[in-house]
């Protein structure tokens, strides 16, 4: 099993629902890679902090009111009742699994967008998002000597527009990501510059980023801009907008 399967299993293992013989066979992957350990545990505590922190709002009463005057009208019997039930039940299963199909499917056929995303909402709720705070890229850049094992070729300083940070040490898939933040108004942004090589990078890639092109997706209400220059890969993630990400992506591989 390899990292890429082994991850898209980490969900279900924490759920109980692998058959046994993926389970064994994931446990036994998790035992000898650190990445994947890594990304169990950072997984397990965004999922905690998701289902914590983020608001559960109650459904209005008017709303409840006009649902039950729908779903039982004084003059329906018990057998209409009955149909109208299982009808809701069905149409609601049906609804579930079309959702959890395409929710897998997009996980499975973009990797890169979904570890993009999750690696960002992990910088949003972490405690210490940022390692090094920012002096300035030449104070940033150095911090990172000894604990990756590339050089992240990130020339842009920050400015009034884009300031910097800080930066701090993720990973990104299977390997280590120099993570730059950036804000943007209200907004922060987060750039990961990463080893480029044996990612499943799109073969489509249609937005331009300086002398390059990249893709641009969103998911969960968040977009990405992906690009590669020769050895390393940058990802740009936020809420901010998409016009905004093309904007620092350009100034960003400038300096690439």
């Amino acid at each position: 099993m390899d990292c890429h399967e082994a991850r898209t299993h980490l969900i279900d293992r924490r759920r109980g629902t692998l058959e046994p013989a993926s389970r064994t066979a994931l446990d036994s992957h998790l035992a000898g890679c650190e990445a994947c350990r890594h990304e169990d545990a950072a997984d397990a505590r965004l999922s905690e902090i998701l289902e914590t922190r983020l608001p559960r709002r109650h459904a209005p009463v008017s709303l409840r009111r006009s649902l039950e005057a729908r779903w039982d009208p004084p003059k329906a019997t018990r057998a209409s009742r009955l149909v109208r039930s299982l009808g809701t039940m069905a149409a609601g299963a049906a609804l579930s699994a079309i959702v959890l199909i395409a929710w897998r499917s997009r996980t499975t056929d973009d990797p890169m967008l979904t570890e993009a995303v999750n690696d960002h909402l992990r910088v949003l709720y972490s405690e210490h998002p940022v390692e090094v705070q920012s002096g300035g890229i030449h104070q940033v850049k150095p911090w990172f000597e000894g604990r990756l094992d590339f050089a992240p070729a990130v020339a842009f300083a920050g400015d009034d527009d884009f300031p910097l940070q800080g930066g701090s040490v993720a990973y990104f898939l299977d390997r280590k990501a120099a993570t730059f933040i950036f804000k943007r108004r209200l907004h922060l942004i987060t750039l990961f510059v990463f080893r480029a090589e044996g990612m499943p990078w799109s073969a489509v890639a249609t937005v331009p980023v300086g002398d390059r092109r990249g893709t641009l997706e969103s998911s969960r209400g968040f977009h990405a801009l992906l690009w590669r220059a020769g050895d390393l890969g940058y990802a740009l993630v936020s809420d901010a907008d998409p016009t905004d990400l093309e904007t620092l992506a350009g100034r960003v591989a400038g300096g690439s």
